[in-house]
């Protein structure tokens, strides 16, 4: 073991060292709680700023590749006239992935914030743990979320009474405390509209 130097802390650096210790003594214990900072307020915003960050980068790419499949529908005159085909995998897509195990690793992380935030938070250097969280967090999130998100794009995004209901469906399954249990039976009922719009445009 190391000796201890004990010193007087003369720097501002030194400071900030001193009073990260405990955060670095107890880190990962479920049994600390970390107290309140002077800079409690600027360090939130940096978490929210990490968060919003990466779903602003998921909305930009989603409606990159949603430009991307509509230009490549257009050069298939087979798509063009069966444009269900799409809508259909993007169902069986979002159903699919509903019964993954990633989907619920993410969600398990996404529904418990501060828990999140107490497991992962690095005293030492709090602004740049701050936004990391908030970046982690936002991953986690876009994780559970991505495939019902992307239905939003086969009912339309102008369509403001299936985007809240879609919306609706992601907030109880996030927030409730029975919203884990409604992953799989979501899942099915997609994988059934899939099948739904296969059969009927088939056999109309």
């Amino acid at each position: 073991m190391p000796p201890i130097t004990i010193r007087e802390v003369t720097t501002r650096a030194d400071r900030r060292r001193f009073l990260d210790v405990p955060y670095v003594l107890y880190h990962g214990s479920p049994y600390w709680v970390p107290p309140l900072r002077r800079d409690q307020a600027a360090l939130i915003a940096l978490l929210v700023a990490g968060y919003i960050a990466v779903w602003a980068g998921f909305g930009i790419a989603a409606h990159g590749l949603d430009a991307a499949v509509h230009a490549g529908v257009r050069q298939s005159e087979w798509l063009m006239l069966n444009g269900w085909a799409v809508g259909a995998a993007v169902l069986a897509l979002a159903g699919l992935f509903q019964f993954s195990g990633l989907k619920y690793r993410c969600l398990d992380k996404c529904r418990a914030p501060f828990g999140f935030i107490a497991e992962r938070w690095r005293g030492p250097n709090p602004w740049k743990s701050a936004w990391r969280l908030g970046v982690d967090h936002g991953l986690y999130c876009v994780g559970c979320c991505w495939a019902l998100m992307l239905l939003m794009f086969v009912v339309g995004t102008g369509n403001v009474g299936w985007m809240l209901g879609l919306g609706a469906v992601m907030a109880v399954e996030k927030n409730m405390p029975w919203g884990r249990h409604l992953s799989r039976p979501l899942g099915g009922t997609l994988l059934a509209a899939a099948g739904f719009v296969v059969v009927v445009d088939l056999w109309s």
